[in-house]
């Protein structure tokens, strides 16, 4: 009961007030969300729009929503299953979820990832560009843009 409450106050606010660049969704039930980001001005994801999937467990808020891009996005911290490398998503102790976070939270801390990645905890090894040759890595994450997530 109380997840059902929180996520409908949550969707609420989200529709009502949604963080910059950012609007999310349900997807039939209220345990399946869809949200989308807008690529941040001046990064390689400008113009780009991405889509996400977010999966609320049972034991919401005390377990953290599994979040994964549906759109493909070049990026050191997002795999190529769409999985997202970010601490707020997992349970202490590897991670920093707490209870009082919410999907708000974790899209605004994803829209940040997106426009600074962290190279020394990369998802996807491959991707060392952004650590070695910026130039390639941001030609690359311009022509994944365009090519998966332009309008």
């Amino acid at each position: 009961m109380q997840r059902a409450s929180r996520l409908t106050r949550e969707l609420s606010l989200l529709a009502t007030e949604p963080p910059p660049g950012i609007t999310c969704w349900q997807n039939g039930q209220l345990d399946d969300l869809r949200a989308q980001i807008l690529g941040g001005v001046d990064t390689p994801y400008e113009k780009g729009i991405f889509n996400l999937e977010i999966i609320v467990p049972e034991r919401y808020p005390f377990e953290p929503p599994k979040i994964r891009f549906l759109t493909p996005i070049y990026h050191p911290n997002i795999d190529s299953a769409g999985r997202i490398c970010l601490d707020v998503l997992k349970l202490p102790p590897k991670g920093a979820w707490r209870p009082s976070l919410n999907i708000s939270t974790l899209l605004t801390s994803i829209q940040l990832l997106m426009a600074e990645p962290n190279p020394d905890d990369p998802l996807m090894a491959d991707i060392v560009q952004y650590k070695y040759n910026k130039q390639l890595f941001l030609r690359n994450a311009r022509e994944w843009t365009e090519k998966y997530a332009g309008q």
